[in-house]
């Protein structure tokens, strides 16, 4: 891939990213390691924390795991191999070793990168389910703009959704909760955590998943962020006596 220099800054690991894109978990999928681990790196030094999958196998368990916000798709080893794993992502396939429910969120924004940028490949790649195709060759600050864009428009849909926990209600519109009908005061980076939690509840969810989801953190060092916040998370909803944050010991934390 054709890459551009880009100057990469070094900041305080407690200072909060500039943007809520730059938040967003990217997830690259591409055979060639030199070709992936160049895209990963400097994505990475742009602050949105990213992961490369070098199979499509690789990638359903990745997403499982932390589910990505988009998806760059390149190029795999088999010759339908990126058509195969963009239509399973958009169908929702099951995985193997008895999956049986998608680790692929709805909605999933794609980028697909392909060698092959004949008409026939992009109308393929487009009935497949992406949302933007760009050549192999492509300059990098073109699809990090592409992808930014992506990201914007992923994030401005999911704000006009509710979440429901039990009595526990999110309201990703107005960014505010209420427990039992009662609204419970969060600062921004409360409610972002709560908010990241409650997508998957009972879910438990690791530390440094939870510095790169929600802070933007690229390595989890000695920091006691997601520990504090948690903390006071905790202290707010469990006012009537009711436990809605449980730290799971050397995990990370989930709601109940």
């Amino acid at each position: 891939m054709n890459t551009q220099a880009i100057p990469v800054s070094v900041t305080n690991a407690d200072a909060p990213p500039t943007t809520e894109a730059s938040r967003e978990p990217i997830l690259v999928v591409e055979a060639d390691a030199e070709l992936g681990g160049m895209l990963v790196e400097q994505l990475t030094a742009d602050g949105h924390p990213t992961r490369l999958a070098r199979t499509a196998e690789h990638a359903g368990v990745l997403a499982g795991v932390l589910p990505p916000r988009l998806v760059v798709l390149g190029e795999l080893d088999s010759p339908r191999g990126t058509l195969d794993l963009l239509e399973a992502i958009r169908e929702g396939a099951v995985g193997s070793h008895g999956q049986t429910a998608s680790p692929w969120p709805p909605g999933l924004p794609v980028i697909v990168l392909s060698a092959r940028t004949e008409q026939p490949d992009l109308l393929r790649a487009f009935e497949a389910g992406t949302d933007d195709f760009l050549p192999r060759s492509v300059g990098y600050l073109e699809l990090r703009a592409r992808l930014r864009a992506l990201l914007r428009r992923s994030v401005s849909h999911q704000r006009g959704r509710s979440l429901q926990v039990g009595p526990l209600a999110i309201d990703t519109a107005a960014h505010a909760a209420s427990l039992h009908g009662n609204r419970v005061e969060l600062r921004r980076l409360e409610y972002e955590l709560l908010l990241h939690l409650a997508t998957d509840p009972q879910r438990v969810f690791s530390k440094h998943e939870l510095l790169q989801a929600v802070w933007g953190y690229r390595s989890i060092g000695t920091t006691r962020t997601v520990d504090s916040h948690a903390s006071r998370l905790r202290r707010k909803l469990g006012v009537a006596g009711e436990r809605w944050i449980v730290n799971v010991w050397g995990v990370g934390y989930r709601v109940v």
